[in-house]
Order: structure tokens, then sequence, then C-alpha cells
């Protein structure tokens, strides 16, 4: 099962630069910094004193790059906080055999409720993020861990523990491979967005109808390995996005804190995937 994105953001305004000139006490002309913000997020001063291009205050472009790091690690405390509350959810869930009793007074009908309650939240959380308070954006995405965690609990029945171990440190190692190697690269991903979404749309249809006409293990095979490289891209690319992201609307906390929530909903889901193609390629079934 594949859990779903938020749609993107492809609103941002990128302000063209303004140069002027101060008088100081000396006479001589100082040119300002240009003001605005290139395609990657980094404000047209930062890229320029950068560059060499015009003389660097320390002490802002300081200011900025922590702001920016607090940012990301924000973010990412988020969806490693959502992360636990899922595990923990799905362990006690087995424990108590909860979601046995669930699917047993329920049916089918339960199972179906529990995937269109997480997909309604994720996609409210992505539409009406700017709309909702804060507070509310924040419980809606552990209600929405929570319910994951329960979900989830139903790989106990399927592979043993040993095998999720494995594929749970798999996806962590990779995880935090690409973030690293994303944050630090010159690539830009950003490009590959549209691309990556179109793939992501393909291996969902590919494999409900492969599925139902050629169910076999060779077929879970391949749908795992590209589903492993497919969210091994969307990883890198939500990286540079949260940071872009950030970049852009570093002078408005209120807008951070907002976008943190959504930035980590989506490195969640990034996550949560990886790990369940892993465990379908290399888990060993009960």
């Amino acid at each position: 099962m594949t859990f779903g994105r938020q749609p993107q953001d492809n609103n941002s305004q990128f302000n063209q630069p303004q140069y002027g000139q101060q008088q100081p006490q000396n006479g001589q002309p100082v040119y300002q910094m240009p003001a605005g913000q290139n395609p990657d997020g980094t404000p047209y001063a930062y890229a320029a004193a950068q560059a060499g291009q015009a003389p660097i205050d320390a002490q802002a472009t300081y200011s900025y790059e922590r702001a920016q790091r607090v940012s990301i690690a924000n973010a990412y405390g988020q969806m490693t906080l959502a992360l636990l509350v899922t595990a923990a959810v799905a362990v006690l869930t087995q424990m108590t055999g909860a979601l046995n009793a669930f699917l047993v007074a329920t049916g089918m009908f339960g199972w179906i409720g529990l995937a269109i309650v997480q997909v309604v939240l994720a996609i409210t959380l992505g539409a009406r993020i700017m709309k909702m308070k804060t507070s509310t954006a924040y419980a809606m995405f552990y209600v929405y861990a929570a319910l994951m965690g329960f979900t989830l609990s139903s790989i106990f029945m399927v592979y043993d523990l040993g095998s999720i171990g494995i594929a749970l440190v798999i996806s962590a190692g990779f995880f935090v491979a690409l973030t690293m190697l994303s944050l630090t690269t010159k690539v830009n991903m950003l490009k590959a967005g549209p691309i990556l979404m179109v793939a992501l749309l393909v291996l969902i249809v590919s494999q409900v109808i492969l599925m139902f006409l050629m169910p076999s293990d060779t077929t879970i095979m391949v749908i795992s390995a590209v589903g492993v490289l497919i969210f091994a891209g969307m990883t890198a690319y939500d990286a540079q996005r949260t940071r872009a992201l950030f970049a852009q609307y570093a002078t408005n906390p209120d807008m951070i804190k907002r976008l943190s929530i959504v930035c980590a909903l989506s490195l969640y889901l990034d996550f949560v995937n990886m790990f369940l193609y892993l465990l379908r390629l290399f888990g060993g079934r009960n």
C-alpha cells in the first residue's frame, strides 16, 4: 500500500533585486545589497556575497544560515517524533490485538474506512494548513501518525521481527544518506519534482493492475524495487524543497511553523513508504 503525498506549492514569488545607494559620512557611495531571492530560495544578497559580487555582512549571513538550519532541524524533528508515535502505536496495537478486534467488528469496511480517514487528513493538512490554527495542524499530524501506526501493525502478522528490524535500519540509513547528499549537492532536485510525481502515480496504478493480472512474488519484487527508487528520489526532492521553502519565508515565523508541519508530513511519508517497499523486497514472511 502506497500512502498519498501532499500537493505541490507552485505559487512561490521571487522579487527582482532593487539597487540603491547610501551616502555615509565620508561621502563615499555604498551600494545596498539586492533584495529578493533566487529560485533555490537563497536571498540575492546572500548569493551575491557568496559570489564575491557584494560586501559580506557576516552577522546577517550567520543569522540567515542559523535560522535556516533551525527550521530544517525542526521539520526533521517533527518527522522523527511522528515516526516514534507510529512505532509506539503499532507495537501497542499488536500487543493488545486491537487491529484484529477492529477488523472482526467492522470487516472490510473498517479497513477501507481507515484508509479514507488517513487520506482525508493528509489532504486537509496540505490544502488548509494556511487557514487552520497551528495547534490544530499539529494535532491532525500526530493523529495521522497514530492512525498510520494502527494500520501498520498488520505487518507483524506478515513479516518476522528480524525482517522488520532490518528494513527499518536500512530505511533509516538510506534516508539520512539521501538527506545529507541532497542538502550538500549542487544538483537541483527541485526540477525532478514533476517527473517523480508522475512516476509515483504510474507506480500506484501499475501496482493495483498487476496485483490483479499478475499476482506473483516476481511482480511484488519488481514493484518494490521501483518503489524504493522513486521514494529515494522523493526523499532527496523533499529535502531540497524543505530548504527552499524555509529560505523563502525566513522572515515570517508563523509561515515557517505552518510549512514545517507540511514538510514534516512529506518527509514522514517518504520514510514510511521507503520502509514498506524495502520490507516487501527483503522481508521474510511468517
